[in-house]
């Protein structure tokens, strides 16, 4: 008897982990993406014979689930994975700082690192210790830190200002794409208990070394087509129904199993209200964007790899010179979280902002020639990671037998990140195959 593959809506890194998971278990599976590539929110595209990714996103040797998938997609050597955790702050009027682990068993591995962190004074280094034991002591599963926001608990706890923007804001609107003073407590928790209280390894910093595509596309696809399974790209799926079967492009394709790996506000519109009663609050998990200012140069002006900005709307720096393939000069990405204030603006007034904050930031801009300036939008990066957020995130099992949920917005137990994304397509992949070991002994 011929099986139906289990169908994938979804080429995002939930998708793929999904597919790829299916596939090595020997399940027939079909992943179906509405564009004309995989990747999702992390892809790159060609512009001035350059290749660029469309953000900069970075992972941490925590993030076990992403580096797992990594290994499958023949990627680990195509990333950097740093020895030991360490970042350059730069600061106003040229003051900068370091954070950088010592080698100490977690979590006293953070203490030289805040105790000399130069950004903040000594009362406040004394304040961001405190606060880093106070927040060891919480469990980010419960569900009261839900209703409170990281703000109220750091004003609470002693953080002043300087602390909460050279420490706690600055790190924290990097992985939770929220500000302190909106994000709930629960995953900015996770956020640090896992990164930085946690396993002293476990905040190294890891970037790609090529472009998202290379990696997310080109390498997945290779992946799936590899172990059995099949890649439909620029395939819109319509609806879902039962059986289970999908509706793609106008045809009715029974599948064995059914995941739904696309963003929240997709779903709710093909996941069936009689499978998930309730999908319609999903809409409230709203999103924050995401902007990236694109800077090139005639001549390098930052030394590093990448820096991070306290006090500028200048929040991360990365050099994607090598990546790009730029041959002269240098190419430099501003990542910008939470990025409201300037998701609308035309490019000119973002330019007319940025070009002489990175001439403050970096001295050597000053002197440098700029000869491209572009911005990239993620307008619905992710979700937005507010109070009452952690309730409207849904299990991946539906009322439907076969039907199951993806994706970074789903109860992972992580935030909206790359890793919580890659954990819900490990997960979903478990329940189809339970699934469909149920279904063959009932045969």
């Amino acid at each position: 008897m011929t099986i139906a593959p289990v169908a994938v809506i979804g080429g995002g890194l939930a998708g793929i982990t999904a597919a790829i998971a299916l596939a090595e278990a020997g399940c027939p599976v079909t992943l179906y993406e509405a564009r004309p590539r995989l990747g999702g929110a992390t892809y790159s595209f060609q512009r001035g014979g350059l290749t660029v990714d469309n953000g900069q996103h970075v992972f941490l040797r925590c993030c076990t689930a992403y580096r797992g998938l990594l290994d499958r997609l023949g990627g680990t050597a195509l990333v950097g994975l740093q020895n030991r955790f360490d970042v350059r702050v730069l600061g106003a009027a040229g003051r900068s700082g370091r954070l950088r682990r010592a080698a100490l068993p977690g979590p006293l591995h953070f203490v030289p690192a805040l105790a000399g962190y130069r950004l903040l004074g000594p009362g406040d280094r004394i304040q961001a210790l405190r606060g880093s034991l106070a927040l060891s002591r919480l469990d980010p599963a419960d569900p009261a830190l839900d209703s409170v926001t990281f703000g109220n608990w750091l004003a609470a706890h002693g953080q002043r200002t300087p602390v909460r923007e050279a420490l706690w804001d600055l790190l924290a609107v990097a992985a939770l794409n929220t500000g302190v003073e909106e994000a709930a407590l629960g995953p900015a928790v996770k956020v640090f208990k896992t990164a930085l209280l946690g396993r002293p390894d476990a905040a190294d910093l890891g970037i790609p070394l090529v472009p998202l595509g290379e990696l997310h596309d080109t390498a997945a696809r290779a992946a799936i087509a590899g172990r059995g399974g099949t890649v439909r790209l620029s395939a819109k799926v319509t609806a879902i129904e039962p059986g289970p079967a999908v509706i793609v492009d106008g045809a009715r394709i029974n599948a064995s199993a059914v995941v739904v790996a696309t963003r929240h506000e997709q779903a709710a519109k093909l996941v069936p209200a009689a499978a998930a009663p309730g999908r319609d609050a999903w809409s409230a998990l709203d999103a924050s964007p995401i902007i990236n200012v694109h800077a090139l140069y005639d001549r390098p002006v930052m030394r590093l790899p990448f820096v991070a900005v306290t006090g500028s709307p200048v929040q991360w720096v990365f050099d994607k010179t090598r990546v790009a393939g730029l041959g002269e000069g240098q190419y430099l990405a501003v990542s910008v979280s939470v990025a409201d204030t300037w998701i609308d603006r035309p490019t000119a007034d973002i330019r007319e902002s940025f070009v002489p904050e990175l001439r403050s930031v970096f001295p050597a801009a000053r002197e440098a020639r700029m000869t491209d300036f572009f911005v990239t939008r993620e307008r619905r990066a992710t979700f937005r990671q507010a109070p009452g957020s952690g309730v409207l995130r849904p299990r991946s099992a539906t009322r439907w037998p076969g039907l199951y949920l993806a994706g970074a917005w789903t109860d992972t137990g992580w935030p909206d990140t790359m890793e919580g994304a890659v954990r819900s397509g490990l997960h979903a992949a478990r329940l189809v195959k339970g699934h469909m070991r149920q279904q063959e002994s009932l045969s």
